[in-house]
């Protein structure tokens, strides 16, 4: 045993001194640091996510599970769907495509973004989806569905971007990047009057290869318009709440979908911090702390919306307050234990699969 032992320390120490000599290496060799790079470059430009593009399922990544409050582990609003071999977007808050970029996905695939509505978290990485998509060759300009306002939005957009689109064509040269590829094109989602949807309106907007998307009112006010967007193919089904109060309207459209995003804020702990702010004498804290609730719904708000509307499977999102994933999943499930929901925390990176014609859901992570 003695000699076992021996031999188990001098393979311990002969590791040891393998891993401080590789490290060294690397930190002090050019050739090695070069060697790493290289091999991470070739691993990085290889690696891809084709496979979520099978027209086997209704999938969804989400890419944004976070809100306006900064939180260093949750971009703000932004959800990929993956159907009819297309990527659509619904939302795209600051920097959420920075995450998106790292997932490797083939954007040339990116048929539209629907936004929700026009709050700063919600449309703020908006350019960004379309200067990616640009950039992978996406082969027509990039259609943007939303309500009366989307005009605005997109020409601001466009107008704040016109000089980086002429500076990147002069460079690249426009055989590479396509100026007539490059613009937005809106797509209001209104009655035939031009009003926005309200109360429980709903829209079919988008059908294609078997896809079915349909926006419908919710009740984010004073914010109008406000819609959720419900995705159907292949038998199944998901949907996306945006930014709401308990509304009755979401319950309807949602009904019988296989899955349901759904914001939610922790209202006990935003009094706690209209409190704390008091206290501290922190009038713009204390502000926002009190206007907030009444435009939100609670995670048991969503629960309940969830069995009303049949729904199996809920997807907290969009959380509020920001809180460290080791406790605030703890607190966002509470009182979400409703006879027929199974409630989940949304994460960034985290993947839905709803394989056509059945009635399994697989969750995943495509990582951070």
């Amino acid at each position: 045993m003695k000699f076992v032992g021996r031999i188990f320390r001098s393979v311990l120490i002969i590791t040891a001194l393998l891993v401080l000599t590789g490290g060294l290496a690397l930190y002090y060799i050019p050739a090695v640091q070069d060697m790493v790079i290289s091999r991470t470059i070739n691993h990085t430009l290889t690696a891809s996510h084709d496979e979520l593009l099978a027209d086997d399922a209704l999938r969804v990544a989400v890419c944004g599970s976070g809100s306006p409050l900064a939180n260093s582990e949750r971009r703000p609003a932004c959800n990929l769907v993956f159907a009819a071999g297309k990527i659509f977007v619904v939302d795209a808050g600051a920097g959420s495509f920075a995450r998106v970029a790292q997932w490797r996905l083939p954007l040339d695939r990116m048929e539209a973004v629907f936004i929700t509505h026009f709050h700063s978290d919600h449309i703020a990485d908006l350019p960004e989806a379309r200067l990616q998509s640009w950039v992978s060759q996406r082969p027509a300009p990039l259609a943007v569905y939303g309500g009366p306002g989307i005009e605005r939005v997109v020409a601001g957009f466009s107008e704040a971007f016109a000089l980086d689109d002429f500076y990147r064509i002069a460079h690249h040269g426009a055989d590479f990047l396509k100026p007539e590829i490059a613009p937005m094109w809106p797509h209001e989602i209104a009655n035939a009057d031009g009003t926005p949807l309200t109360g429980i309106q709903g829209k079919v907007v988008f059908e294609k290869d078997g896809l079915t998307v349909t926006a419908f009112a919710v009740d984010h006010a004073p914010v109008v318009p406000a819609y959720g967007y419900r995705f159907d193919y292949k038998g199944r089904s998901v949907v996306f709440s945006g930014d709401t109060h308990k509304t009755p309207g979401l319950a309807l459209h949602a009904k019988g979908a296989d899955v349901l995003l759904h914001e939610a804020m922790d209202k006990k702990i935003v009094a706690l911090t209209y409190a704390a702010a008091a206290r501290a004498q922190n009038p713009i804290i204390q502000k926002i702390m009190a206007d907030i609730p009444d435009y939100h719904a609670s995670p048991q708000d969503a629960a309940e919306t969830a069995k009303e509307a049949g729904v199996a499977h809920l997807v907290l999102t969009h959380l509020i307050p920001p809180l460290p994933d080791w406790f605030g999943r703890r607190i966002f499930l509470r009182g979400t234990d409703v006879a027929g929901v199974k409630t989940r925390i949304a994460f960034d990176g985290m993947l839905i699969e709803l394989p056509a014609e059945s009635k399994v859901v697989k969750f995943g992570d495509l990582g951070h």
